[in-house]
Formats: structure tokens, sequence, C-alpha cells
């Protein structure tokens, strides 16, 4: 009876927890959907610095109240929406694999493709779903049709994974590559749109555009150097890996022939996620990197030729989606404009601190980069981490010895001032 009495008791107190549980997790969810219904009747600006909102916005996520997490450029973390979807996509497939993935989770591939091309204001004719940024541009970088002395314009600046795709079609197929220095930070819009107009030859074929860099945070001129592009019959590949689902824009509205980009970045998609944009009159002039049937030349969907993927995270990236959409893109912006101008603007007159970023409004959002004179960037990287437990990214590439700093929309201002007292510390 004793042991039976026992059992009993512990099936209450377990039964009382899972409800309590439920129940927490259930207010937590109210509390971020009227936060969101709140944010939405806010202009940009007016929602930029509502400290309570993305408070209870921050409450949508998992994140180590342990840890200040200020990479986010690496990889963002996701809402807890996304991550339920995925598992709910994953627990699914499991009943059956081949059955529920092919026959079942395979036919939402179509609407998340219209999905998507609402949030780059395409057609959905034009967009690939698959892994991450540099396989949508490696795609294009092997799929164009170009000859020895064939030249492409690039920056010293360009995402590694980029620079040693071209070099090895440097080395396979006799291409000639043109690469461009800048001052850093960069100031000038015209020196970027001048320095590649200069390189332009009979012989140029392609721009290779980062929209943003990933060392620095600089917003290149993308448009313009599309435009540039478009009036000497060259193409525009525009590595979009750290501005969709930061920056406001629609892809077709740069102008460019080609986009790629990496949605477990700022869309907080699940990871492993990213996309392809080719201009519809491009696609036929692209080969894939897997081959495709004959009959898809002119079709988009010739370059999700895979084989078996995961099913489950590609259709969760609708539940991404959908929060980002809640948020509003300006919205977001204006809050990522927000939390780098907070901590930058408290650092700027420091003596010892160097900025590899430009602080003009245009040409950087969230992503920036700075460093402590006299210190190496992993050393700065370690001394946050090491008193403060900031997680950054340190960057030692060409002019650049910081580490970079990207918040997002979870980030508080206590982060922040976290870091502002751990750059003085160092700055002293």
């Amino acid at each position: 009876m004793k042991s039976r009495r026992s059992f009993i008791q512990k099936s209450f107190l377990t039964a009382g927890t899972l409800s309590l549980s439920s129940l927490f997790q259930r207010s937590v969810a109210e509390n971020v959907k009227d936060a969101l219904v709140q944010l939405s009747s806010l202009v940009p600006e007016q929602a930029a610095q509502n400290e309570d909102l993305w408070a209870r916005i921050q409450q949508a996520y998992t994140i180590s109240p342990n840890i200040i997490n200020l990479n986010n450029g690496g990889v963002s973390p996701q809402p807890k929406v996304v991550q339920d979807a995925a598992n709910r996509y994953y627990a699914y497939s499991n009943e059956a694999p081949s059955y529920y993935m092919w026959r079942i989770l395979d036919q939402g591939r179509e609407p998340l493709r219209a999905k998507l091309a609402d949030l780059a204001g395409c057609s959905p004719d034009e967009l690939a779903i698959n892994r991450n940024t540099t396989e949508a541009i490696n795609t294009v970088i092997f799929g164009l049709n170009l000859t020895a002395g064939d030249e492409v314009v690039l920056t010293k600046y360009d995402y590694p994974n980029m620079i040693n795709a071209w070099k090895q079609r440097e080395r396979r197929d006799g291409i000639v590559l043109k690469w461009l220095d800048f001052d850093i930070p960069i100031e000038s819009d015209d020196e970027i749109i001048n320095k590649f107009r200069a390189a332009i030859t009979p012989r140029t074929r392609v721009f290779h555009i980062t929209h943003m860099i990933n060392w620095t945070g600089h917003i290149m001129p993308a448009k313009a150097l599309c435009q540039l592009a478009r009036e000497h019959n060259i193409d525009s590949l525009v590595d979009g890996a750290h501005t969709f689902g930061h920056l406001s824009f629609d892809i077709p509205d740069l102008g460019c022939d080609y986009f790629g980009t990496s949605l477990h970045k700022w869309l907080c998609a699940p990871f492993g996620t990213g996309m392809l944009y080719i201009r519809k009159p491009k696609v036929k002039d692209v080969w894939p990197l897997l081959a495709s049937p004959e009959n898809q030349v002119e079709n988009i969907r010739k370059f999700e030729n895979i084989g078996t993927r995961s099913f489950a995270v590609e259709q969760a990236i609708g539940s991404a989606i959908n929060f980002h959409n809640a948020i509003g893109r300006e919205r977001k912006e204006a809050r990522l404009q927000y939390l780098k101008n907070y901590w930058v603007n408290k650092v700027k007159d420091l003596d010892k601190v160097r900025f590899y970023t430009s602080t003009k409004s245009n040409m950087s959002r969230a992503l920036f980069n700075f460093g402590i004179e006299g210190m190496d960037a992993g050393l700065v990287h370690n001394k946050l981490f090491q008193d403060y437990k900031i997680h950054t990214s340190p960057i030692k590439w060409e002019k650049v010895n910081g580490p970079r700093i990207t918040p997002h929309v979870y980030t508080t201002l206590y982060d922040l001032d976290r870091l502002v007292e751990g750059i003085e510390k160092m700055a002293k």
C-alpha cells in the first residue's frame, strides 16, 4: 500500500509539473504574440526603441541566458516556433520516410517557393531552394559558360568559399581574375564604383559583388554596380549572405542577374537552408552543379536535383518567414540599425578604439567590426569571452584586425552595455 501510495503521489507530481510547464509555454507564446501585435502598430523608428516589446520578443528564442551571443552573422538561432516545426516534420518523416518525405512533405516545396518569392519580390520561377550561400553562388560560378581569357572582377574582401571557387575556375579554365582593393573602412560608394568601372575591358564577363562584406559589414553599392554591369553587357553575381532578412529590399530591384543567400543567418530559418535567385532569361545559360533532366534546361528547379535532402528543415523555412513577417522587415532593419548605433556611439571616442566599418547610416547595419590598438583580433575576442562571456567572431583578413559584432532582434541593451564595458576596459 505504501509503495502504491508513493507511486500515485509521484504520478500526480509529474502530471502537475507537466501542466505547469505547458501553462508556462502557453503564457510565453501569448506574451510573444501580443508583443508582435503591438509592434506591428508602430512605425519602424518607434518600434526600434521599444525595449519592453523587444524583451518580450526575446522570449520566442531559446538562447542561453549565460552567454551573450554577438556572432549572429555566422549562424542565427531559430525562434522556438521554427525549431518546433523542424522537429515536427522530422518526426513525421520517420513514421514512413519514403512515403511521408516524397509523397507528403515534398508537395510543400512549391507553396514554400511561392512564399519565399513573395518575400524576395520576384517570380517563383526565379528561385531555387538549396542549403546555403556557398552552394548558391558556386552553382553560378561553375555553371557559367566562361572560356580562357574571360575576365571576372572581384575584390579581396569577398568570401573565401567564393574566392576559392573562382580560383579553381582560373586554374581549370584559364579565366582571368581582376582583384580590387579598398581602404578600410570604405567611406565612399564612388570609390567602389569607379574601381569596378576602371577594371572593365572588352573581355570582362562577370562582376562578383558581395552585397555586405562579411568581415566588416560594409554595404556595397550593389544596385549601382549591377547597373554598371548591365550597361556593358556584363553578368552581375551578388553574394547576399548577410543582407537577405537583414536589409529591406526586393532582389529584382538590385538589377542583378544572380543572387545567393543563406536563410539560416538573418532570416533565422533552420541550419543548412538557403536559396538561389536567377533572373528568368538567364536560367537557361547556367549549368547545374548536379545533372538534371534535359527538359529542365529553362527551369529553375534544375538546380534542386541533389538527391535526398532534409525535407523537415526545408519545410520549416515557412515558419521562419512567418515570424520575420510578423516583425516586419522595415521594423527589423530599424531595430538592428538601432542596436549597432547604440554600442558604437558609446565607444567611438575612446582613444585606442578603431573602426573597420563606416559609421555612415547607408553603409552598415547590425554587422560591424572594431579593433583595439596594440591588440590582435583573437586577443580581444578571447578577453570579451573570458571576462564577460561575450561570443564574437575574431576577424584577421587583409587590412582588418578586430572582432566582428553582430547583434540580432533578441539582443538587449543590457547585453550591449556589457560589450561597451569590456571595450572600455581594454581601451584603457
